[in-house]
């Protein structure tokens, strides 16, 4: 009795292939699966579960029979060209249809692959990732993801019962990237990768380093998310933003870590979400006069106590507040009351997390392989590979992809010390130097000067500042002249400085002036931000107004005077959340801000000063024109270390009213102080730290001084002024 052959031949190179696909092991899995892929006229399916399948075409039904010896692959002939669905049958009766995402032809285009194997892809999101969408007539998702060394790539999730078999993705040439349309799957899906290293070694399942979304911690899978079609209405502030974000404009960041701003404690003590944010916090922060939020990292992060500063979703805004158009919800918010919004972005270093970026594909793809040169000693973190042009084209599109997608006004960028330096943190011989034996990092330099020439180009009106610690030259200069590109630095040293003279009990203070002055030594040399940020109230720091010395009522007054100086002195502001009203207590992460203090007396005064100081520093062009300019300041009297006072003059454009500034850091009343002027005439006293409505003994000057024609400290002119005891007053020219 003859036999009838089977459909695929066991012994054929097709065959064998299924045979690849069904182990889960196939490098080309639309070469085998699908309509006319083994023959002609042949259709090749894999349906786990299904003990019987039938293709449909216009209402035809086409019988496909299991392939002996491969579990869950069936085959049979059904036309190739026709559009088919499938209904699957189980043992016990039940059936269901569903889509072969074998049946679409690929999604990517020849540009993106040319791009993307360049590793040029300026708007790389838009290439990998998955994206909601509908291709071929059919909705879906269509999931891309760089990969160059694996063997084998698939996605995975609730949908497939996280089965690596059921959806291996199609290789698209040399570039690296593999590729699948899944029909069916939308907005909300969790996925994973499951990878095949080059050794043959299944990885632990990867989060999609371009998804979009994620799961709530723990949980660590990412989730597809609809970014389209928001209707943004800041239309007024795109327009003028870039008069706003220049080094002559008045910028007074508000920094804030949204998760311990504030709480709702009759809901547990969650923390606010995006939403409820942009209610709350945006109204503080334009009430208080701020020009700017800064947001501590929102780019999705696995552990909390890293406060954002260890990411491994750097595409999706973190789920803890709530999802992608909800974070555009907050943006839009902000630019609606004239702010603008500042996100910290860390391309320095990434955790280590099994599911991140950490050898990605079975080999050190975003990483260097030798820990000399790609692991945190300090943050038990890996480093990326900068001079791997599809690792820097993936920090600099995500840079964009803020800017971009979300209206970000602006980049700060931490930890660049640690990018620009090969030794960064590390003894002799643990380090491996540039290739002149030095220890620039050629290649991290390269990416950040990269960085700065696309986001400026391509988005106007934005700003990027580093947080940059050592004296790095040209960190704020163009890249055409050799510098990073940055528009702003981080002052990280005046800040020490300053902070280290105001701890010191004031009977000190006359033996440590020079560094309340050293600052404007170089003061000009970069656009300079003065920062008073989370990392000077944690670890043990203590909080602003526990930094200072004396009774409660001075430390008070100390930093009220130390405010003064600091919205006096040539720079942007930033301030941290909560040290506007002096908060007593330790930042921590996962507690709110202890709003009950906020409306005591002393602490609702100190955050009255602030309010002013910010509405006298965007009023007044001579204290902000030229914050990044030398002509815009000049000494009064810089060395009066004896009776520790501070003077000097504040410059705004020809036309512009002049500005004194003059502090008092002593507990010691100076009445009679003559102060040398550049004009005659009438001074008003536009602010005095000690005021009684910030908490102070209300002693100064009437609302303002005459100066004469009597020359002083190299001034054509001079007053008499009374200095409160630890105070700052701000005198302004009324021409």
């Amino acid at each position: 009795m003859s036999r009838t052959a089977p459909l695929i031949d066991p012994d054929s190179d097709a065959y064998r292939g299924l045979r690849a696909f069904a182990d889960g092991r196939s490098d080309d899995p639309f070469g085998v699966m699908g309509p006319g892929k083994v023959a002609p006229g042949v259709l090749t399916v894999f349906a786990p579960g299904a003990t019987g399948l039938e293709a449909l075409t216009d209402g035809a039904a086409h019988t496909l029979n299991p392939v002996e010896g491969l579990p869950s692959v069936f085959a049979g002939k059904a036309p190739d060209t026709d559009p088919y669905q499938l209904r699957a049958m189980a043992e016990d009766g039940t059936s269901w249809e569903l889509d072969d995402p074998y049946r679409f032809g690929p999604v990517l285009g020849e540009i993106d692959e040319y791009l993307l194997g360049e590793g040029t892809h300026m708007r790389l999101w838009q290439a990998l990732g998955a994206h909601v969408m509908t291709h071929e007539g059919t909705p879906g998702t269509h999931f891309a993801v760089w990969a160059p060394n694996a063997k084998r790539v698939s996605v995975v999730g609730n949908f497939n019962h996280w089965d690596g078999r059921a959806h291996q993705m199609r290789r698209r040439g040399t570039t690296g990237v593999w590729e699948i349309f899944l029909p069916g799957i939308g907005e909300g899906t969790p996925y994973k990768y499951e990878i095949i290293g080059p050794s043959g070694e299944v990885l632990p399942l990867k989060a999609d380093p371009v998804g979009f979304g994620s799961e709530h911690a723990p949980s660590n899978a990412s989730v597809v998310r609809d970014i389209r079609g928001y209707g943004w209405g800041d239309d007024d502030w795109m327009g003028v933003r870039a008069d706003q974000n220049n080094r002559a404009a008045p910028i007074s960041i508000y920094e804030v870590h949204l998760g311990s701003w504030r709480r709702r404690t009759d809901e547990g003590g969650r923390p606010l979400s995006y939403r409820e944010a942009a209610d709350e916090l945006v109204d503080y922060a334009a009430d208080m006069g701020f020009t700017h939020l800064e947001l501590l990292p929102v780019s999705e992060y696995p552990f909390d106590g890293s406060w954002g500063y260890q990411p491994v979703g750097l595409f999706a805004p973190t789920i803890r507040f709530g999802p992608p158009h909800e974070f555009r919800d907050l943006v839009d918010a902000a630019h609606r009351k004239g702010l603008g919004v500042i996100l910290d972005w860390v391309p320095g270093h990434f955790p280590s997390d099994a599911h991140g970026l950490g050898w990605f594909d079975g080999t050190a793809l975003y990483e260097h392989a030798d820990p000399k040169e790609g692991f945190h000693q300090d943050w038990n973190t890996l480093i990326y590979n900068y001079g791997r042009r599809e690792v820097a084209n993936y920090l600099i599109s995500n840079a964009l992809y803020w800017l971009e997608e979300y209206h970000i006004d602006g980049l700060r960028v931490d930890a660049v010390a640690s990018m620009l330096y090969r030794d960064y943190s590390r003894a002799q011989g643990e380090w491996i130097p540039n290739k002149d034996g030095g220890r620039e990092n050629y290649e991290a330099i390269a990416m950040l000067q990269q960085m700065n020439v696309t986001t400026y180009g391509a988005v106007p009106g934005i700003l990027t500042a580093a947080e940059e610690s050592t004296s790095f030259p040209g960190v704020s200069q163009p890249v055409d002249r050799g510098g990073l590109g940055f528009g702003f630095k981080w002052n990280m040293g005046w800040m020490n400085d300053t902070l280290s003279f105001m701890e010191k009990d004031p009977i000190y203070r006359k033996y440590h002036h020079n560094q309340m002055t050293f600052g404007l030594v170089y003061a000009f040399s970069e656009n300079f931000i003065l920062p008073i940020s989370h990392d000077e109230v944690v670890h043990g720091k203590g909080a602003m107004l526990e930094k200072m010395p004396g009774s409660d009522w001075e430390k008070f007054a100390n930093l009220r005077a130390y405010y003064g100086f600091m919205w006096g002195h040539p720079g942007k502001k930033l301030l941290f959340m909560g040290q506007e009203w002096g908060q007593r207590s330790e930042w921590s992460h996962d507690r709110q801000l202890d709003w009950e203090a906020a409306e005591r007396p002393e602490h609702a005064g100190l955050r009255d000063l602030v309010r002013d100081l910010n509405r006298l520093y965007r009023e007044t062009p001579a204290l902000h024109v030229k914050d990044c300019e030398g002509d815009g300041f000049q000494w009064i009297d810089g060395g009066d270390a004896e009776n520790v006072t501070l003077s000097w003059i504040r410059r705004g454009n020809p036309g512009d009213p002049e500005v004194a500034v003059i502090c008092n850091f002593t507990p010691v009343e100076r009445s009679g102080f003559r102060i040398g002027l550049p004009q005659a005439g009438h001074w008003s006293e536009v602010l005095n730290t000690d005021a009684g409505i910030y908490g102070g003994g209300n002693r100064g000057n009437m609302g303002g001084v005459t100066a004469t024609a009597h020359p002083s400290h190299g001034q054509p002119a001079s007053a008499e002024v009374t200095l409160p005891s630890l105070s700052t007053i701000i005198l302004r020219y009324d021409n």
